[in-house]
């Protein structure tokens, strides 16, 4: 996130995209809430009427997979109306003048008839967002898990660079993580383009630096994706190792996960519970919870906290670093040296210049955000307030393109995925807890009640939906949060293995699964 949760309370618009705030992040979202309260607007961009759209003050059902074209004819507006920051566009910006060419191209007219939206209301959205004296952009995963994610994040980032809503109070592009621990795990390296801190692998001078380190050569070019990792199994990738993730009932097009997985020599697991991808492998090491665990972590308004462990951990459980570290000993991999997390902490601290002005001893109270860039700075709550670190931030030219997927006479219904407020993830924690059961025992689908009818369904009946993947049996659920021609289910449940069906494609930038497009058929049983 560019600003902390603090500014969820502190901006007069709000402009949500992608995002079930109330149901994914409900404790975050109470902020917005407040700010609702005291008569903030609320602009929400989402295919499903969800609770976040009934607080809305604007709604905007589009169709699956068409931010871009919305986003498109935003900016045509607000260029049309000369609501351009021009202050900010000329002194921290570069690129504007062919990217106001562009988005001339796109008119609402145009983007209603591909998003569904009426023109007038996209007229609307994009006035009350470029007019406001602080108006902020937040998204989920209904932004990123698309073919073209990457086009939907800089499209969003376009529009606060062209409005100037970046660097201030209540502003800003917020990304809310979905994870506890998902920021702190990008900035410790564990993408495959980048060193600890955000450091370019193929720059010539990082890899010197982490060879210094780690006293071994390192790859000049980046790493495989898990995309391109489960596609060498069995083919140049004959042993894997998967910590804390449950692939088999989290990743797209299920089968080939499995079929993947099996066509590996070795598996090595490492969980807090038996999953159903531990249920597969050769090795489990139980792992600590975070009640168990002593370290770090990030949170996702870039946060450093301290994790302390409250009570032992159960049998042979051990926390992650230990076991990775005791596996690259045994291998006799040098650089795992570590007896405590306060050592591997302060080594991140002392490699990566986020990090660089904090160390184990000072994080005690959880009040750095980073980036914190020497010892005695007081952190970053805000980004981009003095500028950008490159110099001037790009404006980026984009153009639509379709899901990877429409709907034809075979496969006439859109699917879209996403989480439910009671069941968290794979439900690999809260499947096991029955006060959690009650509240919501199994899978449904939500059908719109004109096409439970059309189609011949009954509400708290079986249907059958089917990609061009595999097929899923499902109990329906006669609900208006779906509209026409769109249905939704989560991918919680192992037990309704919505991921057999996705899988129609990958953003080509960061190989993040198009999740939240995918084609069906639907019949009654």
């Amino acid at each position: 996130m560019s600003n902390p949760l603090s500014d969820l309370e502190k901006a007069d618009v709000y402009f949500c995209i992608g995002t079930n705030m109330t149901e994914c992040h409900p404790v975050a979202a109470t902020r917005m809430k407040k700010a609702l309260a005291r008569g903030a607007k609320l602009i929400v961009a989402d295919p499903r009427y969800i609770r976040l759209a009934e607080m809305a003050d604007l709604y905007l059902p589009l169709r699956v997979g068409t931010d871009v074209a919305l986003l498109l004819g935003m900016a045509h507006v607000i260029v049309r109306e000369n609501l351009i920051d021009q202050k900010f566009v000329s002194e921290r910006t570069n690129g504007v003048e062919d990217y106001i060419e562009h988005v001339k191209n796109f008119t609402p007219e145009w983007a209603s008839e591909i998003t569904g939206v009426p023109a007038k209301d996209i007229e609307k959205a994009a006035i009350l967002y470029a007019a406001a004296d602080k108006a902020s952009i937040y998204y989920t995963l209904g932004i990123t898990e698309h073919i073209c994610g990457v086009d939907n994040v800089q499209s969003l980032s376009n529009l606060a660079l062209i409005t100037g809503h970046l660097g201030r109070e209540g502003c800003g592009i917020n990304p809310l993580r979905g994870q506890n621990n998902i920021q702190g795990a990008g900035d410790a390296g564990a993408a495959p383009s980048e060193y600890p801190g955000y450091q370019v692998v193929t720059k010539s001078e990082n890899k010197e630096k982490f060879e210094k380190l780690y006293g071994r050569e390192m790859d000049s070019e980046r790493g495989i994706t898990k995309v391109t990792a489960l596609e060498m199994c069995g083919n140049g990738i004959h042993a894997m190792l998967i910590d804390g993730e449950n692939t088999v009932v989290s990743d797209p097009d299920r089968k080939h996960s499995e079929h993947a997985l099996q066509a590996l020599d070795h598996l090595v697991v490492i969980d807090i519970f038996l999953t159903e991808t531990a249920a597969m492998a050769d090795v489990v090491f139980p792992a600590t919870s975070w009640g168990e665990t002593d370290g770090t972590i990030t949170n996702t308004e870039r946060r450093i906290q301290r994790l302390r462990a409250a009570v032992p951990p159960p049998g042979e459980a051990k926390p992650d670093w230990w076991i990775l570290s005791s596996l690259a000993n045994a291998m006799s991999i040098p650089g795992f040296e570590y007896d405590s997390p306060q050592e591997i902490f302060n080594e991140l601290c002392s490699i990566s210049p986020v990090y660089a002005g904090v160390d184990w001893d000072i994080i005690d109270g959880g009040q750095y955000q980073w980036p914190v860039p020497y010892k005695g700075h007081p952190g970053t709550p805000r980004l981009h307030e003095d500028g950008f670190t490159n110099g001037k931030a790009i404006f980026k030219v984009i153009g639509f393109r379709d899901p990877a997927e429409v709907i034809d006479d075979e496969y006439p219904v859109w699917l879209t995925t996403g989480r439910r407020l009671q069941s968290y993830h794979t439900r690999t924690q809260t499947g096991r807890s029955s006060g959690i059961e009650y509240l919501a025992p199994e899978e449904y689908l939500e059908v719109h009640p004109d096409n439970v009818k059309k189609w011949g369904l009954t509400d708290g009946g079986w249907a059958k939906m089917t990609s061009r993947r595999g097929e899923v049996k499902i109990k329906v659920k006669a609900t208006p949060r779906s509209p026409r021609g769109t249905v939704f289910a989560s991918f919680s449940f192992a037990e309704t293995p919505i991921n057999i069906l996705t899988g129609s494609g990958y953003d080509p930038t960061t190989h993040t699964a198009e999740l939240k497009v995918c084609t069906v058929h639907i019949e009654p049983l």
